[in-house]
């Protein structure tokens, strides 16, 4: 009670206030797999950072950590941010996202770090840093850095060596208890324009290669070398093989049971079901990203209709299979024994 009153009056979360994070750091791998499917390698590397920083072993001066996230869209980048911002802060909204096609003029880098005195939007702050001094334990996400106008790398390298960056206000504003991390598809659209990875399973490990050193050779050519030399790690995402695409389903219809509780249902796929949904549903240029709305329509919908017309009743479990390409729903009432 003591650590969340002062964590609701200091801005810290109580984690920082208490001794629980060594145990909880321990099973961080398996903490972010809950919500990230595959990408080990990436899950393991940023695990290790973390706790290398917790453990004090890192520049205290420093953020607590910067990462370069590559490779495909729709392969769970984004999804490992907001997972990190949950787990570590207990707080999803701990992920500060900022889209750098936004950032590409010159006139919008004053947006993010604040309008000097006497221009317009001076007094606002800036986008980045305003949002950063009110929330200085938090997950700092620059959506496809790439497309960022080169003048922000200048006040990124001095978030990176210094942990901290003075504001257009003249205030310095503190991102030693931040964790920067940089998306980018560069180098990865070549692998993305293939066929489906599922169907090239034999291959994957070749594509992997082939894409991580398109993409060191990308990020070369278009960041400067103290800019990539201040990052702690460059990760690499793969594209998502056949099994964990039936991951990412299961974990949908996970969810989607969960809403279903309140009228006591619930829902099993077939193999056949599931494999449908990702025929649908993945597309190698957007990786995962699609099959939510498959699952929304072609099981969500249809379900959705079922209930109101009365064909599945409360205290039903339900089975989605597939004949000819179609779904197709089997609701069974569950009968409760009389006593």
């Amino acid at each position: 009670m003591i650590a969340e009153v002062l964590a609701a009056a200091t801005g810290i979360p109580v984690f920082k206030l208490s001794e629980e994070e060594s145990a909880k750091l321990v099973f961080m791998e398996a903490e972010l797999h809950k919500r990230v499917i595959g990408q080990k390698a990436a899950v393991e590397s940023i695990s290790k950072a973390i706790r290398r920083q917790r453990a004090g072993l890192k520049d205290p001066n420093r953020p607590s950590g910067s990462f370069i996230f590559a490779g495909p869209t729709g392969v769970g980048k984004t999804e490992l941010a907001k997972a990190l911002a949950e787990f570590l802060f207990d707080d999803e909204g701990a992920l500060i996202s900022l889209d750098m096609s936004e950032y590409a003029e010159k006139h919008t880098v004053s947006r993010l770090f604040g309008a000097p005195p006497g221009y317009v939007g001076f007094d606002e702050g800036g986008q980045l840093t305003e949002r950063v001094r009110r929330k200085p334990f938090s997950v700092v996400l620059f959506d496809e850095i790439e497309k960022a106008h080169p003048d922000i790398f200048n006040s990124l390298l001095q978030i990176l060596e210094e942990g901290r960056l003075t504001d257009g206000q003249g205030r310095v504003v503190d991102f030693k208890n931040t964790i920067i991390i940089m998306t980018t598809n560069l180098g990865s659209k070549d692998i993305s324009k293939g066929a489906l990875g599922f169907n090239l399973e034999g291959n994957q490990q070749n594509d992997f290669e082939r894409m991580a050193a398109k993409v060191n050779d990308e990020l070369k050519k278009n960041f400067k070398p103290e800019f990539l030399n201040r990052v702690d790690d460059v990760i690499v995402f793969p594209q998502l093989s056949k099994s964990e695409l039936l991951e990412i389903v299961d974990l949908f219809i996970k969810k989607l049971n969960v809403r279903l509780e309140e009228r006591d249902i619930t829902l099993t796929l077939t193999v056949a079901a599931k494999e449908r949904l990702i025929e649908l549903g993945y597309d190698p240029a957007m990786g995962a990203r699609p099959l939510r709305r498959a699952v929304q329509r072609e099981i969500e919908d249809k379900i959705s209709e079922s209930i109101l017309q009365g064909e599945i009743k409360n205290a039903s479990d339900v089975v989605a299979d597939v004949v000819a390409g179609e779904f197709i729903f089997t609701s069974n009432v569950r009968v409760i024994a009389s006593i």
